[in-house]
Protein backbone atom coordinates (compact mmCIF):
# COMPACT_ATOMS: atom_id res chain seq x y z
CA UNK A 1 0.00 0.00 0.00
CA UNK A 2 1.66 3.52 -0.91
CA UNK A 3 1.89 5.85 1.39
CA UNK A 4 -0.60 8.09 2.36
CA UNK A 5 -0.28 12.51 1.36
CA UNK A 6 -2.32 14.96 2.51
CA UNK A 7 -2.23 18.76 2.21
CA UNK A 8 -4.41 20.86 4.95
CA UNK A 9 -5.04 24.40 4.40
CA UNK A 10 -6.21 26.52 7.39
CA UNK A 11 -6.45 30.30 6.79
CA UNK A 12 -7.85 31.47 10.10
CA UNK A 13 -7.39 30.81 14.04
CA UNK A 14 -10.76 28.51 14.62
CA UNK A 15 -9.96 26.69 11.15
CA UNK A 16 -6.37 26.73 12.18
CA UNK A 17 -7.36 24.83 15.51
CA UNK A 18 -9.76 22.40 13.91
CA UNK A 19 -7.42 21.24 11.19
CA UNK A 20 -4.83 20.52 14.13
CA UNK A 21 -7.54 18.22 15.85
CA UNK A 22 -8.28 16.47 12.68
CA UNK A 23 -4.69 15.88 11.55
CA UNK A 24 -3.63 14.60 15.50
CA UNK A 25 -6.18 12.37 15.16
CA UNK A 26 -5.59 10.99 11.51
CA UNK A 27 -1.65 10.35 12.76
CA UNK A 28 -3.53 8.46 15.77
CA UNK A 29 -4.87 6.24 13.31
CA UNK A 30 -2.99 6.12 10.74
CA UNK A 31 0.97 6.76 12.16
CA UNK A 32 2.09 6.76 8.44
CA UNK A 33 0.32 9.35 6.91
CA UNK A 34 2.06 12.45 5.77
CA UNK A 35 1.21 15.70 6.23
CA UNK A 36 1.72 19.47 4.49
CA UNK A 37 0.12 22.38 4.85
CA UNK A 38 -0.57 25.91 4.79
CA UNK A 39 -1.69 27.48 8.14
CA UNK A 40 -1.12 28.95 11.53
CA UNK A 41 0.27 28.59 15.07
CA UNK A 42 -1.94 25.37 15.98
CA UNK A 43 -0.38 23.57 12.87
CA UNK A 44 3.17 24.77 13.16
CA UNK A 45 2.89 23.39 17.44
CA UNK A 46 2.80 19.90 15.95
CA UNK A 47 5.43 20.25 13.13
CA UNK A 48 3.70 21.09 10.57
CA UNK A 49 5.18 24.81 9.32
CA UNK A 50 2.95 26.68 6.75
CA UNK A 51 4.25 26.69 2.92
CA UNK A 52 3.49 30.14 2.43
CA UNK A 53 2.55 33.19 5.10
CA UNK A 54 -1.21 33.67 5.14
CA UNK A 55 -1.73 36.55 7.59
CA UNK A 56 -3.01 38.75 4.79
CA UNK A 57 -6.50 36.90 4.55
CA UNK A 58 -7.33 38.12 8.01
CA UNK A 59 -9.91 40.18 6.73
CA UNK A 60 -13.30 41.23 8.23
CA UNK A 61 -15.87 42.89 5.75
CA UNK A 62 -16.99 42.66 2.40
CA UNK A 63 -15.23 45.89 1.09
CA UNK A 64 -12.30 44.71 2.82
CA UNK A 65 -11.70 41.87 1.40
CA UNK A 66 -12.77 43.39 -2.17
CA UNK A 67 -9.50 45.59 -1.45
CA UNK A 68 -7.37 42.35 -0.86
CA UNK A 69 -8.24 40.51 -2.94
CA UNK A 70 -5.42 40.79 -5.50
CA UNK A 71 -3.53 39.57 -2.52
CA UNK A 72 -6.36 36.71 -2.37
CA UNK A 73 -5.37 35.52 -5.76
CA UNK A 74 -1.98 35.47 -5.23
CA UNK A 75 -2.48 33.27 -1.84
CA UNK A 76 -4.54 31.06 -3.66
CA UNK A 77 -2.45 30.67 -6.75
CA UNK A 78 0.57 30.29 -4.31
CA UNK A 79 -1.11 27.77 -2.22
CA UNK A 80 -2.00 25.83 -5.71
CA UNK A 81 1.33 25.64 -6.11
CA UNK A 82 2.44 23.63 -2.94
CA UNK A 83 -0.58 21.72 -3.46
CA UNK A 84 0.23 20.33 -6.65
CA UNK A 85 4.01 20.24 -6.27
CA UNK A 86 3.15 18.26 -2.70
CA UNK A 87 0.99 15.80 -4.95
CA UNK A 88 -1.27 14.52 -2.31
CA UNK A 89 -3.71 11.77 -1.83
CA UNK A 90 -6.26 14.71 -0.60
CA UNK A 91 -6.33 18.50 0.06
CA UNK A 92 -8.16 19.28 3.18
CA UNK A 93 -9.85 22.91 3.10
CA UNK A 94 -10.72 24.52 6.88
CA UNK A 95 -13.59 26.52 6.42
CA UNK A 96 -12.75 30.19 5.04
CA UNK A 97 -14.91 30.34 2.10
CA UNK A 98 -13.98 32.90 -0.38
CA UNK A 99 -10.65 31.44 -0.08
CA UNK A 100 -10.97 27.74 0.46
CA UNK A 101 -13.27 28.49 -3.18
CA UNK A 102 -10.71 30.18 -4.88
CA UNK A 103 -8.03 27.15 -4.11
CA UNK A 104 -9.96 24.54 -5.01
CA UNK A 105 -10.96 26.29 -8.20
CA UNK A 106 -7.47 25.95 -9.21
CA UNK A 107 -6.20 22.75 -8.20
CA UNK A 108 -9.52 21.09 -9.16
CA UNK A 109 -9.03 22.83 -13.10
CA UNK A 110 -4.65 21.90 -12.71
CA UNK A 111 -5.11 18.57 -10.76
CA UNK A 112 -8.11 17.00 -11.11
CA UNK A 113 -7.05 13.76 -9.63
CA UNK A 114 -6.24 15.33 -6.18
CA UNK A 115 -9.56 14.99 -4.35
CA UNK A 116 -10.76 18.13 -2.52
CA UNK A 117 -12.21 17.79 1.20
CA UNK A 118 -13.96 20.65 2.70
CA UNK A 119 -14.02 20.64 6.39
CA UNK A 120 -16.81 23.15 7.13
CA UNK A 121 -19.17 24.42 4.58
CA UNK A 122 -20.46 27.63 4.25
CA UNK A 123 -23.62 29.28 6.22
CA UNK A 124 -25.83 27.80 3.69
CA UNK A 125 -28.54 27.83 5.96
CA UNK A 126 -27.96 31.22 7.13
CA UNK A 127 -27.27 33.12 4.32
CA UNK A 128 -26.39 32.36 0.50
CA UNK A 129 -28.42 28.87 -0.34
CA UNK A 130 -26.47 28.93 -3.72
CA UNK A 131 -23.51 28.53 -2.57
CA UNK A 132 -24.19 24.55 -2.02
CA UNK A 133 -24.57 24.19 -5.89
CA UNK A 134 -20.97 26.57 -6.32
CA UNK A 135 -18.75 23.86 -3.69
CA UNK A 136 -20.87 21.21 -5.27
CA UNK A 137 -19.08 21.94 -8.30
CA UNK A 138 -15.44 22.13 -7.20
CA UNK A 139 -14.79 19.62 -4.30
CA UNK A 140 -15.32 15.83 -3.84
CA UNK A 141 -17.19 15.84 -0.43
CA UNK A 142 -18.14 17.81 2.40
CA UNK A 143 -17.33 17.55 6.40
CA UNK A 144 -19.90 19.91 7.44
CA UNK A 145 -21.01 21.09 10.88
CA UNK A 146 -24.95 20.79 11.13
CA UNK A 147 -27.82 18.24 10.25
CA UNK A 148 -29.60 21.13 8.40
CA UNK A 149 -26.93 21.66 5.72
CA UNK A 150 -27.29 18.35 4.51
CA UNK A 151 -30.68 19.20 2.31
CA UNK A 152 -28.91 22.00 0.40
CA UNK A 153 -26.59 19.76 -0.48
CA UNK A 154 -28.68 16.98 -1.53
CA UNK A 155 -29.99 18.21 -5.34
CA UNK A 156 -26.22 18.30 -6.30
CA UNK A 157 -25.03 14.81 -5.20
CA UNK A 158 -22.09 15.88 -3.27
CA UNK A 159 -21.20 13.40 -0.54
CA UNK A 160 -21.41 14.40 3.14
CA UNK A 161 -20.51 13.69 6.80
CA UNK A 162 -21.80 15.44 9.76
CA UNK A 163 -19.77 16.22 12.21
CA UNK A 164 -21.05 18.33 14.96
CA UNK A 165 -19.77 21.18 16.23
CA UNK A 166 -15.98 21.39 17.17
CA UNK A 167 -16.40 23.75 20.00
CA UNK A 168 -18.52 20.87 21.65
CA UNK A 169 -15.87 18.27 21.36
CA UNK A 170 -13.37 20.42 23.17
CA UNK A 171 -15.27 19.85 26.63
CA UNK A 172 -12.41 19.95 28.51
CA UNK A 173 -13.38 21.52 31.87
CA UNK A 174 -11.22 24.35 32.46
CA UNK A 175 -9.29 25.38 36.33
CA UNK A 176 -10.33 28.06 36.96
CA UNK A 177 -8.56 27.97 40.36
CA UNK A 178 -5.25 27.72 37.90
CA UNK A 179 -5.67 31.28 36.19
CA UNK A 180 -6.87 33.08 39.17
CA UNK A 181 -3.50 31.86 40.99
CA UNK A 182 -1.60 33.02 37.50
CA UNK A 183 -2.75 35.95 37.67
CA UNK A 184 -2.80 36.89 41.34
CA UNK A 185 -6.86 36.87 41.64
CA UNK A 186 -8.76 35.94 45.05
CA UNK A 187 -11.56 32.92 44.42
CA UNK A 188 -13.92 35.53 46.30
CA UNK A 189 -13.39 38.07 43.35
CA UNK A 190 -15.56 38.09 40.12
CA UNK A 191 -13.80 38.05 36.73
CA UNK A 192 -15.41 39.99 34.23
CA UNK A 193 -13.34 38.59 30.74
CA UNK A 194 -12.96 40.72 27.77
CA UNK A 195 -12.54 38.08 24.26
CA UNK A 196 -12.15 41.42 21.83
CA UNK A 197 -11.75 39.00 18.96
CA UNK A 198 -8.94 36.94 16.61
CA UNK A 199 -8.75 39.38 13.36
CA UNK A 200 -7.27 42.71 13.04
CA UNK A 201 -10.56 44.17 12.28
CA UNK A 202 -12.59 43.25 15.22
CA UNK A 203 -9.48 44.44 17.21
CA UNK A 204 -10.56 48.06 15.71
CA UNK A 205 -14.21 47.44 15.31
CA UNK A 206 -15.59 45.60 18.48
CA UNK A 207 -12.96 45.92 20.93
CA UNK A 208 -13.00 49.65 21.83
CA UNK A 209 -16.65 49.18 22.75
CA UNK A 210 -16.14 46.03 24.86
CA UNK A 211 -12.64 47.35 26.62
CA UNK A 212 -14.82 50.54 27.30
CA UNK A 213 -17.64 48.77 28.57
CA UNK A 214 -15.28 46.46 30.85
CA UNK A 215 -14.20 49.93 32.40
CA UNK A 216 -17.76 51.40 33.00
CA UNK A 217 -18.28 48.02 34.66
CA UNK A 218 -15.20 48.33 37.02
CA UNK A 219 -15.61 51.91 37.85
CA UNK A 220 -19.15 51.20 39.28
CA UNK A 221 -17.59 47.89 41.01
CA UNK A 222 -14.18 48.39 42.24
CA UNK A 223 -14.10 44.62 43.39
CA UNK A 224 -14.49 43.26 39.74
CA UNK A 225 -11.18 42.02 38.09
CA UNK A 226 -11.22 42.57 34.52
CA UNK A 227 -9.21 40.02 32.11
CA UNK A 228 -8.41 40.30 28.83
CA UNK A 229 -7.68 37.28 26.32
CA UNK A 230 -7.13 38.16 22.93
CA UNK A 231 -7.03 35.71 20.63
CA UNK A 232 -2.66 34.64 19.60
CA UNK A 233 -3.24 35.74 16.31
CA UNK A 234 -4.24 39.69 17.37
CA UNK A 235 -2.41 39.27 21.07
CA UNK A 236 0.17 42.45 20.33
CA UNK A 237 -2.27 44.78 18.36
CA UNK A 238 -4.46 44.58 21.04
CA UNK A 239 -1.65 45.16 23.90
CA UNK A 240 -0.01 47.59 21.37
CA UNK A 241 -3.48 49.70 21.08
CA UNK A 242 -5.26 49.25 24.53
CA UNK A 243 -1.85 49.64 26.60
CA UNK A 244 -3.14 52.12 29.05
CA UNK A 245 -6.08 49.63 30.04
CA UNK A 246 -3.83 47.09 30.54
CA UNK A 247 -2.90 49.14 34.30
CA UNK A 248 -6.81 47.91 35.13
CA UNK A 249 -7.20 44.77 33.92
CA UNK A 250 -5.16 41.73 33.78
CA UNK A 251 -3.87 40.57 29.98
CA UNK A 252 -4.00 36.73 30.17
CA UNK A 253 -0.35 35.26 29.28
CA UNK A 254 0.13 33.95 25.98
CA UNK A 255 0.91 30.39 27.69
CA UNK A 256 -2.16 30.44 29.41
CA UNK A 257 -5.00 27.64 29.32
CA UNK A 258 -8.18 29.74 27.08
CA UNK A 259 -10.29 26.62 28.75
CA UNK A 260 -8.60 27.45 32.05
CA UNK A 261 -9.62 31.87 31.42
CA UNK A 262 -12.99 30.81 30.68
CA UNK A 263 -13.99 28.55 33.58
CA UNK A 264 -12.76 31.55 36.17
CA UNK A 265 -14.71 34.00 34.68
CA UNK A 266 -18.25 35.54 36.20
CA UNK A 267 -19.58 36.44 32.86
CA UNK A 268 -17.82 37.43 29.80
CA UNK A 269 -18.07 40.07 27.08
CA UNK A 270 -17.18 38.33 23.07
CA UNK A 271 -16.85 39.23 20.45
CA UNK A 272 -19.10 37.00 17.85
CA UNK A 273 -17.34 34.11 16.92
CA UNK A 274 -16.43 30.11 18.16
CA UNK A 275 -15.60 31.26 21.28
CA UNK A 276 -19.31 32.30 22.58
CA UNK A 277 -19.74 27.96 22.22
CA UNK A 278 -16.80 27.51 24.19
CA UNK A 279 -18.06 30.19 27.03
CA UNK A 280 -21.47 28.03 27.07
CA UNK A 281 -19.51 24.60 27.45
CA UNK A 282 -17.16 26.16 30.62
CA UNK A 283 -21.37 27.17 32.14
CA UNK A 284 -20.21 31.03 31.42
CA UNK A 285 -22.98 33.26 30.71
CA UNK A 286 -21.67 36.20 28.42
CA UNK A 287 -22.67 39.23 26.03
CA UNK A 288 -21.84 39.08 22.59
CA UNK A 289 -20.57 42.38 20.29
CA UNK A 290 -20.28 42.83 17.01
CA UNK A 291 -19.72 45.37 14.10
CA UNK A 292 -18.24 45.40 10.49
CA UNK A 293 -18.16 47.95 7.89
CA UNK A 294 -21.67 49.83 7.35
CA UNK A 295 -22.33 48.57 3.48
CA UNK A 296 -21.33 44.92 4.64
CA UNK A 297 -23.95 44.74 7.47
CA UNK A 298 -26.84 46.24 5.14
CA UNK A 299 -26.12 43.52 2.41
CA UNK A 300 -25.91 41.02 5.00
CA UNK A 301 -29.04 42.07 7.45
CA UNK A 302 -31.10 42.95 4.35
CA UNK A 303 -30.31 40.24 1.50
CA UNK A 304 -28.23 37.93 2.40
CA UNK A 305 -28.76 36.52 6.37
CA UNK A 306 -31.48 34.92 7.19
CA UNK A 307 -31.83 34.17 11.05
CA UNK A 308 -32.64 37.55 13.40
CA UNK A 309 -29.31 36.62 15.82
CA UNK A 310 -25.78 36.09 14.63
CA UNK A 311 -25.08 33.70 17.33
CA UNK A 312 -25.42 29.94 16.73
CA UNK A 313 -26.26 28.85 20.50
CA UNK A 314 -29.05 31.80 20.00
CA UNK A 315 -30.35 30.55 16.94
CA UNK A 316 -30.54 27.42 18.19
CA UNK A 317 -32.31 28.61 20.77
CA UNK A 318 -35.09 28.92 18.18
CA UNK A 319 -33.38 32.12 16.83
CA UNK A 320 -34.09 33.92 20.60
CA UNK A 321 -31.28 35.81 22.27
CA UNK A 322 -30.71 33.79 25.42
CA UNK A 323 -27.32 35.61 24.96
CA UNK A 324 -28.04 39.02 24.46
CA UNK A 325 -26.38 40.08 20.98
CA UNK A 326 -24.75 44.03 20.37
CA UNK A 327 -24.21 44.29 17.16
CA UNK A 328 -23.67 47.59 14.65
CA UNK A 329 -25.28 50.46 16.96
CA UNK A 330 -26.36 48.60 19.68
CA UNK A 331 -22.90 47.81 20.05
CA UNK A 332 -22.62 51.05 22.51
CA UNK A 333 -20.14 50.64 25.63
CA UNK A 334 -22.80 52.05 27.74
CA UNK A 335 -25.45 49.63 27.37
CA UNK A 336 -22.97 46.81 27.03
CA UNK A 337 -21.84 47.83 30.55
CA UNK A 338 -25.80 48.48 31.90
CA UNK A 339 -26.48 44.75 30.55
CA UNK A 340 -23.23 43.67 32.31
CA UNK A 341 -23.64 45.37 35.82
CA UNK A 342 -28.00 44.29 36.10
CA UNK A 343 -26.44 40.60 35.33
CA UNK A 344 -23.51 40.81 38.40
CA UNK A 345 -26.24 42.50 40.76
CA UNK A 346 -28.72 39.57 40.12
CA UNK A 347 -26.86 36.04 40.09
CA UNK A 348 -30.55 34.96 39.11
CA UNK A 349 -30.23 36.18 35.62
CA UNK A 350 -26.94 34.63 35.19
CA UNK A 351 -28.04 31.34 36.36
CA UNK A 352 -30.78 31.71 34.01
CA UNK A 353 -28.37 32.09 30.89
CA UNK A 354 -26.72 29.39 31.70
CA UNK A 355 -29.37 26.85 31.65
CA UNK A 356 -30.78 27.98 28.39
CA UNK A 357 -26.85 28.07 26.89
CA UNK A 358 -27.19 24.45 27.95
CA UNK A 359 -30.46 23.88 26.18
CA UNK A 360 -29.32 25.04 23.43
CA UNK A 361 -25.91 23.29 23.65
CA UNK A 362 -27.96 19.62 24.15
CA UNK A 363 -29.69 20.83 20.68
CA UNK A 364 -25.77 21.54 19.18
CA UNK A 365 -25.39 17.80 20.26
CA UNK A 366 -22.78 18.05 23.25
CA UNK A 367 -21.71 14.89 24.64
CA UNK A 368 -21.70 13.29 21.07
CA UNK A 369 -18.69 12.13 19.72
CA UNK A 370 -16.15 14.66 19.26
CA UNK A 371 -16.12 15.88 15.80
CA UNK A 372 -12.50 15.65 14.88
CA UNK A 373 -13.20 12.41 15.11
CA UNK A 374 -15.50 11.73 13.32
CA UNK A 375 -13.56 14.24 10.45
CA UNK A 376 -10.55 11.98 11.03
CA UNK A 377 -12.50 9.06 9.90
CA UNK A 378 -14.20 10.46 7.04
CA UNK A 379 -11.23 11.51 5.05
CA UNK A 380 -8.92 8.12 5.82
CA UNK A 381 -12.45 6.14 5.14
CA UNK A 382 -11.92 7.86 1.30
CA UNK A 383 -9.69 5.12 -1.30
CA UNK A 384 -5.87 6.19 -1.67
CA UNK A 385 -6.52 7.23 -5.18
CA UNK A 386 -3.04 8.29 -5.54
Amino acid sequence: MSERRFFVVAAEPSGDLLAREVVTEMRRRDPAATFSSIGGSELAAIGLTSQIDISALSILGLFEGLKAYPAVVKLADAAADAIIAYQPEAVILVDSWGFMLRVAQRVKKRAPEIKLIKLVGPQVWATRAGRAKTLSHVVDELICIHDMEVPFYKPFGLPITVMGNPALSRTEKGNGTRIRQLLGIGADKDILLVLPGSRPAEIMRVAPALVEAARIVRNQRPDLEVVFAPADSVRAQFAANFRGQLSWGHLVPASANHHDVMAASTLALACSGTVTSELAVQQVPFLVGYRTGWITWLLARYFLFKPRCITLLNIAAGDHEIAPEFVQTKLNAKTVAAAALVRLDDRSMLDAQISAQNLSLQKMGIGQQPAAEIAATAILARPNAI
